[in-house]
């Protein structure tokens, strides 16, 4: 009797990995609400020092063995790691007091664009005609979703140009840093560094200042646990089953969700072309998972019919080959 091998259950546990990416997305772009609220009581390194000092110090307890074992190799790994999420948020924070939102969001945003160029860059990774697509069309929705005026800021847009150059280099450092060390010690390492540099950055500026109310503390928690340590977590477990790519486009949901909930819990309001640009990036998505379904499948089917699954599960153990991947990037 023939059985189903590794295809079918690597196929599962990608549809999940790339559906807690989204989750990821929806919990960022919630924090855009949260945080908006809290830099009103102190200001912006202050709060991403404690976001990611706190969420650091939640997995410290569970992950201090793990860490101690962690060779020298990992610590560079993870100092490597957050140096760059430190760079996207102080080339980010320090872009938008030189030019727009909007422009600031967009170009953010760009780091869809840029991951793929990167991965070919570094590891000459193929990437295909339909992503490529779906990857261009994600930026056309972003574009519009942001409301992009064509007025350009030179300092504030190249600075901010360098934020999506990290935060794209993050995802590829991020991709190859998992798959040699532990996840949770990566995290751990580079949400501390991100939070040292955050606490010094605020010192030198003359800005550290500890949350004075309730609510500000309560914003600190929320960003710290759900959108940087937990969010993070599920970032780096995810991408051991999908690739930088794919992890880059489901991401680029995020300024779509944060319209969602300025929408719900702030009142803001987005223009016709605000939500067609949502509506973009979220076509391009489906388009892309629609595509990976169909070539999954038929992928599936050709080698059942050429080899049968229980004879070519036992062929791909005997070589030693890893798993087959029913994506494309």
């Amino acid at each position: 009797m023939r059985t189903l091998h590794g295809p079918p259950t690597e196929a599962r546990d990608r549809r999940f990995a790339e559906l807690g990416l989204v989750g990821v997305a929806a919990g960022f772009g919630l924090t855009f609400t949260v945080t908006q609220n809290a830099i009103r009581d102190i200001p912006p390194w202050s709060f991403i020092a404690f976001r990611f000092l706190v969420a650091a110090a939640v997995l410290l307890a569970p992950c201090a063995e793990e860490l101690r074992r962690l060779p020298a190799a990992g610590w560079r790994a993870g100092l490597t790691l957050g140096a760059l999420l430190t760079a996207g948020y102080a080339l980010q924070t320090t872009g938008l007091a030189h030019t727009s939102a909007s422009n600031s969001g967009f170009i953010t945003g760009l780091s869809v664009v840029f991951t793929p160029i990167l991965a070919w860059l570094v590891s000459r990774q193929a990437i295909s005609g339909r992503i490529w697509g779906c990857t261009a069309l994600a930026a056309f929705g972003l574009l519009l979703l942001s409301g992009f005026g064509g007025t350009w800021s030179p300092l504030g847009d190249a600075l901010t140009l360098g934020c999506s150059l990290a935060f794209a280099a993050h995802i590829i450092a991020t991709d190859r840093a998992i798959r040699r060390f532990p996840v949770a010690s990566m995290v751990v390492v580079q949400l501390g560094v991100c939070g040292i540099a955050a606490l010094a950055a605020a010192t030198v500026t003359g800005g550290l200042v500890a949350p004075a109310d309730g609510g500000t503390w309560w914003a600190v928690a929320f960003t710290a646990v759900v959108a940087s340590a937990l969010a993070y977590i599920v970032q780096s477990h995810a991408q051991r089953h999908t690739s930088p790519v794919r992890t880059s486009l489901l991401l680029a949901t995020e300024p779509a969700f944060a319209g969602l909930f300025g929408f719900w819990l702030a009142g803001d309001r987005l223009t016709a072309m605000g939500w067609a640009g949502a509506a973009l990036m979220l076509l391009a998505v489906l388009l892309a998972e629609a595509g990976s379904a169909a070539g999954g499948v038929a992928a599936l089917l050709a080698r059942a019919r050429r080899h049968g699954w229980g004879r070519e599960g036992e062929r791909e153990e005997a070589s030693g080959r890893p798993p087959w991947r029913p994506y494309d990037t």
